[in-house]
């Protein structure tokens, strides 16, 4: 088997890709590899049997432990449910791709990227991305393409592209930037309260980059010979579209216009224009075309008359500047804010609403023990912040079945999860993991960034310290030609009719997450930067609002939640807390009931109810940690005697031993003549032999004369700023 090679050589490094050789039942395949980072990507295209009104497309990210050389774990030993990683790899892919099929394809379409070899120098992510378009283009898939995608770090002054892990973790930005030769598509980032100019600066250095990659498949096409299918738009009858135009227009633009009525009101109304059209063509005694058109394809009466109300609500934000609840384009829905609604058996709590969208989210304090551990491909091993969106039936006011998380809510959690992670404080300050879990109520629109705001509050009324508070809010737009208006704060309704949702989280100092999604073929940066800008006085509008119901964290936790204490250690001491076998950190917790965690880094944190058992636990950890000097004076208790001598134990868990001979000045018989056990003695360091044992003396040194035992400090919360 011979395939076709070709490289692109792409910000000094050589992106390789391999045509006409694996997968040859696929439409189109490529493998695309970096590094040591490889990617088989396929796209299968097949006539759907049944008829559709949406596009069947299906992508799919596959991740295998092989690819890093490691054997899943659990009791099958092999990979089950996709990691969230994986999921949230195959919508990245799908939100840039789905655009950019014709509206009317109703073929079903499976992209699936298979992830062979991990490079931690070269994310896979992007590629997958890139690696979906060559291959829809190369299977002769019906496209608006080339699609191509890139990472953008920020590590100083200076931005990256397609940073390693490293360097993303490293530095103040992590965006990921897709587009066509139409423009942005896609847009998902996490900063480090960024500037929105220094955002904007970065979308633009990542949409030149995208620009040279789809030259480099446009190449790659002529090289060999094949012609991209450009979607061209089939004929299709008009008879129902004309029909309802002119029978439906007036009543839905009335409808439209009713700016004081509820979304209840306006969907029922609407509902009921529909029924009393179709009634009226049923009853058409002179038009057989329209009866048998809707007896051939039940869908198209519902898919018309949505197209029409698209068309009258866009031309009225158009022409009138004036959305279906009467706000101005610029303007955000009625606000309210509350914290602490739940009992404290829930640490935090706080109930967030915009409009009609309700989220109630709640926090909960765990140990570090609770941290999730990670068994995909990312180099990090655990996540000691997690966010949980739930989109329950009701909220729509709809009845389906409850199953487990699917890819919108796994999305949006770890969209919100994003927003937040900026502003918690480090370990050693607060050395809790945190869940966050947000419950969507009622939802009409930006329900992802309702749940930014009620977790920000949640997270204050549970006592985290944040660095500061964080909103959101989701921006939408509407093109018509070369006419674009911007929406702030989109609703239901706009956001199924409109032409983008774009996510912008962030503080008052700047960004910290972005998500952009398009149903258009592509924007430019300056109408993305427009919308940047446009989110930041509606960000701070919606902080003020939370202001009010919280602006610090609680002074106190909750009385059921655990209390930590958190210090260093010189890591070369772990083993020493520890013991052989473990037995030394076990003796301490069963000693003070409480748990203890030590990372490889040296940082110990304790966890009890009890607020003395942690201290006592911390006091006995720093003894046996404090190094200790010759000439240095203590008082200890005396833990033992033998013959020769008695132990004293000068530190918690630090013992000396004072011979016989170093008891007094005069000679001692036996040791009990002058100490017995649990009598408090003041001891001076005398030597400290070659195998780390300390050797003490009574002599010459005045008994009450020493130092007590440290007492532990634990390290201060710091204020929100």
């Amino acid at each position: 088997m011979e395939g076709q090679n070709k490289s692109i050589t792409f910000d000094g490094r050589e992106i390789r890709l391999t045509t006409g050789l694996y997968a040859p039942q696929a439409n189109g395949s490529v493998m695309i590899e970096c590094g040591d980072t490889s990617l088989l990507v396929t796209a299968t295209k097949t006539t759907k049997k049944e008829v559709s009104d949406f596009l069947p497309l299906i992508c799919d990210y596959e991740e295998k432990l092989y690819a890093a050389g490691r054997i899943p774990g659990g009791f099958m030993r092999r990979e089950g449910r996709p990691p969230e990683r994986a999921t949230l790899i195959s919508r990245l892919i799908d939100r840039p791709m789905r655009p950019l099929f014709p509206s009317w394809m109703r073929d079903e379409i499976q992209i699936v990227a298979s992830c062979l070899s991990l490079d931690e120098r070269v994310p896979a992510d992007v590629l997958a991305v890139t690696g979906a378009s060559i291959a829809t283009l190369l299977g002769e898939i019906p496209f608006h393409g080339p699609m191509a995608a890139v990472r953008v770090g920020l590590i100083g002054d200076d931005f990256i592209l397609n940073p390693s892990y490293r360097e993303i973790e490293k530095g103040d930005l992590d965006i990921v930037i897709a587009g066509s030769p139409d423009g942005i598509v896609m847009i998902e980032a996490g900063a480090n309260q960024l500037s929105e100019q220094d955002t904007i600066e970065a979308i633009d250095f990542g949409y030149e980059a995208v620009t040279e990659l789809i030259k480099s498949q446009e190449d790659l096409l002529k090289e060999l010979g094949i012609k991209q299918i450009k979607p061209s738009t089939p004929e299709e009858d008009k008879t129902l579209t004309s029909y309802l135009e002119k029978n439906c227009s007036k009543a839905i633009d009335l409808v439209l216009k009713k700016f004081d009525q509820s979304k209840e009101e306006r969907d029922l109304e609407l509902e009921k224009i529909k029924l009393e059209v179709q009634d009226k063509i049923g009853s058409l005694k002179d038009d057989n075309q329209l009866k048998i058109l809707l007896s051939e394809n039940d869908k198209l009466m519902g898919s018309d008359f949505k197209k029409l109300t698209k068309k009258l609500m866009r031309s009225q934000i158009i022409n009138d500047g004036k959305r279906v609840d009467g706000r101005e384009l610029d303007e955000v829905r009625k606000i309210s804010a509350s914290a602490g609604i739940l009992p404290k058996r829930v640490h935090g709590s706080a109930l967030f609403q915009r409009g009609l969208t309700q989220v109630l989210s709640t926090t909960t304090l765990g140990t570090p023990s609770d941290a999730q551990e990670m068994d995909d491909l990312n180099p990090s091993t655990e996540k000691t912040y997690l966010h949980h969106y739930n989109f329950p039936p009701y909220s729509v006011g709809e009845t389906r079945p409850m199953r487990t998380p699917g890819r919108r809510e796994i999305g949006h959690g770890a969209l919100a999860e994003r927003a937040i992670i900026p502003v918690l404080p480090g370990k050693e300050t607060f050395p809790y993991v945190l869940r966050v879990v947000s419950e969507v109520l009622s939802s009409n629109g930006s329900t992802s960034m309702g749940s930014v705001c009620g977790s920000t509050l949640s997270l204050l009324d549970a006592g985290v310290p944040l660095k500061a508070l964080v909103s959101g809010t989701a921006m939408g737009l509407i093109k018509e030609g070369k006419e674009v208006r911007i929406l702030t704060d989109i609703q239901g309704i706009e956001d199924f009719l409109g032409d983008m949702d774009f996510k912008v989280a962030g503080t008052e100092k700047g960004i910290t997450a972005l998500q952009m999604d398009m149903k258009i073929t592509g924007l430019s940066v300056s109408v993305i930067s427009d919308a940047i800008k446009k989110a930041r006085p509606a960000r701070l509008h919606i902080l003020e609002k939370m202001q009010e119901a919280i602006d610090k964290p609680q002074e106190s936790l909750s009385p059921h939640a655990p209390r930590l204490l958190s210090f260093r250690i010189d890591p070369e001491l772990i083993g020493t807390v520890i013991g052989p076998g473990g037995r030394t950190i076990k003796g301490i917790t069963e000693r003070t009931n409480t748990k203890i965690d030590i990372e490889d880094g040296g940082i110990v944190t304790i966890a009890s109810h009890d607020g003395a058992a942690a201290e006592e636990a911390q006091k006995i950890i720093e003894g046996l940690t404090r190094k200790v000097h010759e000439g240095e004076i203590f008082t200890g208790v005396v833990t033992r005697i033998i013959p020769i001598g008695a132990f004293v134990e000068i530190l918690p868990g630090k013992e000396g031993m004072v011979h016989i001979s170093q008891l007094s000045e005069a000679r001692v018989e036996r040791v009990e003549d002058v100490v017995r056990q649990g009598d408090d003695v003041t001891v001076r360091v005398r030597e400290i032999d070659s195998r780390g044992r300390i050797n003490l003396t009574l002599r010459g040194v005045s008994q009450n004369a020493g130092m007590p035992y440290p007492e532990p400090t634990p390290t201060p919360v710091a204020p929100l700023n």
